[in-house]
């Protein structure tokens, strides 16, 4: 052979093998799961096959016999992962979503639903995760809580079979459960391909048993992502014993049950009739299903996220599992938006996509990507206009006491820095057939229904931001009475439609798609855009109690007619500006339509304004509330819109059946 041909096939040959070792190098880069390596890394990329990606079905064993057949109970996990690392000899992290949703009511705005192939692999697994990011590197893992779809035991609604049934897997992928190929055999099914590192996502009571498993502390959970999750079930049902929803935990266990679970889980059912008194009291059975208390627990980093007008999820539920967490030290961001019981794939998708990327990137496969350095809080100010905080609350902001004062008409005052005399008061009778837009829509007119206390038109913007308390003290003429108070933003304004159908967005006929495809399983999804209303006023923080609670959660009781009584409701947590020439309404009344269920009777209640005070979280703290209430608005003549002058958005009652989760 010429010595030119041979040199060339060397150098050929030579070359070859460099460009093979440095997309080696480069592969080592990004996909490595950590170390030095990852440090290195930016992002993971679509580097492996979807279509080819492991599909298969594992039962784990619970370690519980929620259904009292004198086994334990084993539940359904099915599993989308990448073939190529396990040929490697790697492993990989895992994104777990655990539902009750699976086969009764489906997954996201299109309502998708697990599909199977004759063998029982999943091969529709509901949402993008699997079509985004089984290609990076990552498994994708759902989960079918005890009681529904293919797994044995019974729907607990939260309580330790929901929790303890999604913690048994992420056991399972350390090696700490045992798993079998089937759900009555003896075959066991190991987990080696995994890593053990585990983040959670999921929105509504999957995101809510996110929230129960992190509170276990249980290891390998690196992160969870809750969307519009629940951190309390008894603050989803009650507040301070005034019913929100009219039916209980058993009702929604019904509704999720596999159709074999409905016949064998009726001691189950009964128990959590017994556990959950329509009464309001707090028992046994609500302290069992009270993430909060064991937040010190948690080692998982936490994204959470929540519509602000979420009226199915309350975000009293996100106000104090944040307030929980901080005080613990957890490493957490935060998401809010002017939506209701939404997903941010559906209002914010390309950013929600890109956001969740790096989270994940840098949690479950230690990528230095700088996600934990980024501001802490998005904040959705208008439809689709967002603003950041570098921490959440921001700093400065401070709890200041504002105090209803009478005015010149009855039941039309003020708020002040400073107490209402002593025997000032202020009187109305509750009405049940209304609601907190109808009081809105009237608040500068005297009304038998509420009193309104409202400032000036404010000189400066004026920002909440976080959880609100009032205490009333008021005298009832029955010996039943519920309350509600809300803050208002009096002034006209563009917001999302949180009352229409889609609770503030649009459903479009066009389709965006979010990673790799197969015949079973498309990563295209219906576009969405935000459904807007013009207001005249906008309630943004709300809160109920019933007043025969006033001395016990766990007890409520009869009230003594004439005889005054002193309670504090818990506003739900909040961020909204007030703007420059609006005005800040504070609104105590009866019964919120569509909100919280009457009380037995319907009293007439004199509030002592001496003994009433708001205690609202402003940005800037009393200092600013003053500068934003004292003068004249910034543009001098302006006169604010009435609320009456623009419609307020009358709401839908959402009940826990809502498909939309």
């Amino acid at each position: 052979m010429p010595i030119r041909a041979r040199a060339n096939r060397h150098r050929s040959r030579s070359l070859r093998i460099l460009v093979l070792a440095a997309v080696a190098a480069l592969a080592a880069v990004l996909l490595a799961p950590g170390g030095a390596q990852a440090a290195r890394a930016k992002e993971s990329r679509p580097v492996y096959s979807y279509e080819n990606a492991v599909r298969e079905a594992v039962w784990v064993d619970t370690g519980l016999d929620g259904d009292g057949d004198g086994r334990n109970d084993r539940v359904a996990v099915d599993i989308v992962r990448p073939r190529e690392p396990a040929q490697q000899g790697r492993k990989v992290p895992v994104i777990m979503d655990a539902s009750p949703y699976y086969s009764c009511c489906g997954r996201g705005n299109e309502g998708q639903l697990k599909t199977y192939d004759a063998a029982g692999n999943v091969v529709q697994m509901p949402l993008y995760y699997d079509n985004y990011f089984v290609p990076r590197g990552y498994a994708v893992v759902g989960v079918d809580l005890a009681g529904t779809n293919r797994s044995d035991g019974c729907v607990d609604v939260g309580g330790p079979s929901d929790v303890l049934s999604a913690k048994a897997v992420v056991d399972w992928l350390n090696g700490r459960a045992r798993g079998y190929t089937t759900r009555t055999g003896n075959q066991r099914a190991g987990a080696g391909w995994s890593n053990g590192r585990t983040g959670m996502i999921g929105k509504s009571w999957d995101g809510t048993i996110a929230n129960g498993v992190a509170a276990t502390g249980v290891e390998g959970l690196k992160t969870i992502v809750p969307i519009s999750s629940i951190s309390s079930w008894y603050d989803y049902y009650f507040a301070k014993g005034a019913a929100l929803y009219d039916g209980g935990p058993a009702d929604l266990a019904g509704y999720v049950d596999s159709p074999d679970a409905q016949g064998r889980c009726a001691a189950a059912q009964q128990k959590l009739v017994d556990g959950a008194p329509r009464s309001g009291d707090w028992t046994k059975f609500w302290t069992a299903r009270d993430y909060v208390l064991d937040a010190h627990k948690v080692k998982a980093s936490v994204f959470v996220v929540h519509g602000m007008q979420d009226l199915n999820v309350r975000t009293k539920n996100f106000g104090q599992w944040w307030d929980a967490l901080a005080k613990n030290g957890v490493e957490r961001k935060i998401w809010l938006s002017q939506t209701g019981h939404v997903d941010p794939f559906d209002y914010r998708r390309g950013a929600w996509v890109d956001t969740l990327h790096q989270w994940f990137d840098h949690y479950l496969l230690g990528y230095d990507n700088g996600i934990e350095r980024q501001p802490m809080a998005d904040v959705e100010r208008h439809p689709d206009q967002w603003s950041t905080d570098r921490v959440w609350p921001p700093a400065g902001t401070a709890p200041t006491e504002v105090h209803p004062v009478s005015g010149p008409v009855a039941g039309v005052g003020g708020l002040s820095l400073k107490s209402a005399p002593a025997r000032s008061t202020a009187t109305f009778t509750d009405n049940p057939a209304l609601d907190e837009t109808s009081w809105a829509a009237v608040i500068d007119k005297s009304t038998p229904e509420k009193a309104g206390f409202v400032t000036r038109p404010l000189a400066k913007d004026l920002r909440v931001s976080g959880s609100s308390r009032v205490t009333v003290t008021a005298t009832p003429t029955t010996a039943s009475a519920h309350l509600s108070a809300v803050l208002v933003d009096l002034g006209p304004d563009t917001i999302r439609n949180y009352s229409g159908n889609g609770e503030g967005i649009l459903t479009g006929s066009d389709r965006t798609c979010w990673g790799a495809s197969t015949a079973g399983d498309s990563s295209c999804y219906l576009t969405t855009s935000a459904d807007r209303a013009d207001v005249g006023a906008t309630v943004f923080s709300r809160g109920w109690a019933d007043l025969g609670h006033y001395a016990s959660a766990t007890k409520g009781v009869a009230l003594t007619p004439g005889k005054p009584y002193t309670i504090t409701l818990d506003l739900a947590a909040t961020d909204h500006v007030v703007p420059a020439g609006h005005r800040l309404a504070l609104i105590v009344a009866g019964t919120d339509n569509g909100l919280i269920e009457p009380a037995a009777s319907t009293p007439t209640l004199t509030v002592d304004l001496a003994r009433t005070a708001a205690r609202v979280p402003f940005v800037g703290g009393a200092r600013a509330f003053a500068q934003a209430t004292a003068g004249t608005p910034a543009r001098l003549g302006d006169r604010p819109a009435s609320p009456e002058s623009v419609p307020v958005p009358r709401m839908t009652q959402r009940m826990p059946g809502d498909t939309r989760r």
